[in-house]
């Protein structure tokens, strides 16, 4: 994976409204492997407070969620190349 991929996976998986499965279906990373990822890349205090917002949260997991949401990002916040 790139800088700029691994880059990109820390931003979606920050993003409250990014489910892990986005993440799965752009990269190829399970949530667990996110997980590694993001306690490599960040601070302590930092993948702390990620993990605590994250866990359990409706919006991160599709299975959760209702209606189902398949895209990776907001398609007004990015311009794709």
């Amino acid at each position: 994976m790139t800088d700029d991929e691994e880059s990109r996976v820390i931003e979606m998986a920050w993003e409250d409204r990014t489910p892990f499965e986005a993440i799965y279906a752009q990269f190829g990373l399970s949530e667990s492997r996110v997980i590694q990822l993001m306690r490599r890349s960040l601070k302590p205090r930092s993948f702390k407070l990620w993990r605590q917002r994250v866990s359990g949260r409706k919006t991160k997991h599709l299975m959760l969620r209702s209606p189902s949401v398949e895209r990776g990002y907001c398609p007004t916040q990015y311009k794709l190349r």
